[in-house]
């Protein structure tokens, strides 16, 4: 059963989408690859009191990890890579040639780049953290100025050693 509900957040409103129980979904406003709302569910809050409270704790600069039951709905690589992406130490980015190797299949950072792109869960499964050859900012469902913006926010409260 999927049921949803809409919290505010430092980087806009974000769709919190649970299936039976478990996140399954975090979308932003205007996210690439957002699902139609009608495919949500009802609107129910129950099942995100927790999850509302680690992303309370983690906008708050408290928390560096979340633990909370997921369902990652997607092919078996896209969940490998999304499971990689959750290796990703907070306030650290790695290239997607890092990221594909990672998952023992070098040379194919752009289809990890595109399993990273249809990531369900975003900010809780860091897919922010993930930067081009570079380090430059390549694409970001929610926008390169969120990808900018939680980056700047892990790095300071990195620095700070609030976290």
């Amino acid at each position: 059963m999927l049921v949803h509900t809409v919290r505010d957040s430092p980087v806009g409103q974000l769709t919190l989408v649970a299936l039976d129980g478990a996140l399954a979904g975090l979308y932003m406003d205007l996210q690439r690859h957002r699902p139609p709302a009608e495919l949500f569910g009802d609107p129910d809050p129950t099942p995100f009191t927790e999850v509302i409270m680690q992303l309370d704790e983690y906008f708050a600069g408290q928390r560096i990890a979340f633990d909370m039951p997921m369902a990652l709905v997607g092919t078996p690589f896209q969940r490998t890579v999304w499971a990689a992406l959750q290796e990703i130490p907070y306030g650290e980015t790695w290239s997607y040639g890092r990221l594909a190797e990672r998952i023992g299949r070098r040379g194919a950072a752009r289809a990890v780049g595109l399993a990273n792109g249809r990531n369900p869960i975003g900010i809780i499964v860091p897919c922010h953290r993930v930067v081009g050859a570079t380090g430059n900012l390549t694409g970001y469902g929610g926008g390169l100025a969120r990808k900018q913006h939680l980056l700047d926010f892990e790095r300071r409260y990195l620095s700070r050693g609030d976290s």
